[in-house]
């Protein structure tokens, strides 16, 4: 059988519906603020790829360029502490799609031989009346034209069979990984070009199609910047001349040589990139970070002439972070904060200006946001809490992620509550940071709170079973190296 033939046969077997009584279960309605209860709003969300929070104006670095970002949050709430279900695109993605965890719908890593049939918040805002338009990267656990909104444009989806280089046992070693670190520096061929053509596409929706909407809408832009590579336009570059900084902690902190960090570091070679390739990437990051806030601005400049702005709630996030060579690591895939936590910037009806929230949320509370916005019906056991009522400060709230993907030896579950973070590891010591006291993650308490570590752990526990989703994570992988190695050779994603 060739490789057409084996995919059709092994997506259609892999095809999990999850169905009425599954994924829904029942519907009910998101709560909201009085005002959003009284009109149905419209929901525009602009997601980029792999940004830091720490790397723009609103999160503190008032030396990056991120004006159009802080206008978004002047007129509307920050949230401090936001945090990607995962911290790898495609887990990251499928489960902001679905409303549910990674280890529930079983997207662990960037590999897609196989696919799968679950609910999505496009086809059920469809569903109900709400115009649901999409456009640029997929990346999720089915393509982007069989996943049921009202309308999809310019889709990125990854093709098929992904990224193959996830194997944990034995640890893959990506040979050509290293080569990544030069991808950086001033271009003058249009290194943004896709990027543009997507913002050029949700401008003229909401020029042609979003005035004449008689039903509320959601329009979804996806970005694929600031993600590597760092090749900026000349003007971008020649705006940072003294963005090509080193990390301030570097590959000889305790964090840095724990074992999962030293997998990532062997993983994707990053112990050979120069300090020239080092600085050189740091600073073009900041340009890819000020291209973003641009393309924001361009959103925000449509919506305002379009006479959107009072109607409408406009959120700005990313699917993770990147680690800029913090511990000698880079781009995604741990856990700590640099990877894991993402900006979260929501304006509009049922959001304060100019405020700050320092309860830690998810992207699944923005998901359920666009449902309050909306006024429409959410599946009962999708996860979430709408941010238009979240409190300020709510030391009792968790949030979780986890991640199962390439770099590491097994899996790995984060549990964030108050100032307090447990990151889990299924084959490695545990860590314990009190992010108040230790923003950078530099010092591990377990040893200290012993008690705080047994809360946050009934805490992990109350969500999952470490041990039993990791075993089902590693039962899985193993599957889908089975069908690739049918498969005849070919290119596929390296990311």
């Amino acid at each position: 059988m060739n490789r057409r033939g084996f995919l059709r046969r092994v997506g259609g077997a892999a095809l999990v519906s999850v169905g009425a009584g599954g994924a829904f279960g029942g519907c009910h309605t998101t709560p909201t603020v009085s005002q959003a209860r009284d009109r149905r709003r419209n929901f525009v969300l602009v997601m980029s790829d792999e940004h830091n929070p720490s790397y723009s104006s609103v999160y503190g670095r008032s030396d990056i360029h991120t004006p159009n970002l802080q206008r978004l949050a002047d007129r509307g709430t920050v949230f401090e502490y936001a945090y990607c279900p995962s911290p790898l695109c495609m887990p990251c993605r499928s489960a902001f799609m679905t409303g549910k965890r990674v280890h529930e719908i079983q997207t662990y890593n960037n590999c897609n031989v196989f696919g799968f049939d679950y609910p999505n918040y496009g086809s059920v805002l469809r569903k109900q009346g709400v115009a649901t338009a999409y456009i640029g990267k997929t990346d999720v656990y089915r393509p982007g034209s069989e996943l049921g909104f009202s309308e999809m444009i310019l889709p990125g989806d990854r093709t098929a069979p992904g990224d193959t280089n996830f194997s944990r046992t034995p640890l893959n070693i990506r040979e050509d990984a290293a080569e990544r670190a030069g991808a950086f520096g001033p271009v003058n061929s249009r290194p943004f070009k896709g990027d543009d053509a997507k913002v050029e596409a949700a401008v003229k929706w909401l020029t042609e199609r979003a005035k004449g909407s008689a039903a509320p809408w959601v329009l979804v832009l996806n970005l694929v910047k600031p993600h590597f590579p760092h090749y900026v336009t000349p003007e971008l570059w020649d705006l940072y001349p003294n963005g090509a900084d080193l990390p301030r902690y570097g590959r000889d902190c305790t964090s840095a040589n724990h074992p999962y960090a030293l997998d990532l570091r062997a993983h994707f070679q990053t112990d050979q990139f120069t300090e020239e390739q080092i600085r050189g990437l740091r600073r073009g990051y900041l340009g890819c970070v000020t291209y973003v806030d641009r393309q924001v601005g361009k959103i925000l400049d449509a919506l305002e002439a379009g006479g959107f702005l009072n109607d409408t709630v406009v959120a700005y996030t990313s699917d993770h972070g990147d680690m800029l060579g913090k511990f000698g690591m880079w781009w995604k895939c741990s856990l700590y904060e640099e990877s894991v936590r993402v900006p979260l910037i929501v304006a509009g009806p049922g959001f304060k200006s100019g405020t700050r929230v320092g309860t830690p949320v998810d992207l699944h509370d923005l998901q359920a946001t666009m449902f309050a916005t909306v006024g429409a019906r959410r599946p009962r056991d999708w996860v979430g809490a709408a941010l238009q009522e979240m409190p300020p400060h709510s030391p009792g709230r968790v949030v979780f992620a986890e991640y199962h993907g390439h770099g590491t030896r097994s899996g790995a579950f984060m549990v964030r509550k108050g100032p307090w973070k447990l990151l889990y590891y299924m084959a490695a010591p545990h860590q314990l940071f009190n992010l108040e006291e230790d923003p950078e993650e530099l010092n591990n308490v377990m040893a200290r709170h012993p008690r705080v570590f047994r809360e946050l752990e009934a805490e992990l526990r109350g969500i999952c079973s470490p041990e039993d989703e990791n075993r089902r994570a590693h039962e899985f992988e193993r599957r889908q190296l089975e069908a690739l190695a049918s498969l005849e050779p070919r290119k596929v994603s390296d990311e």
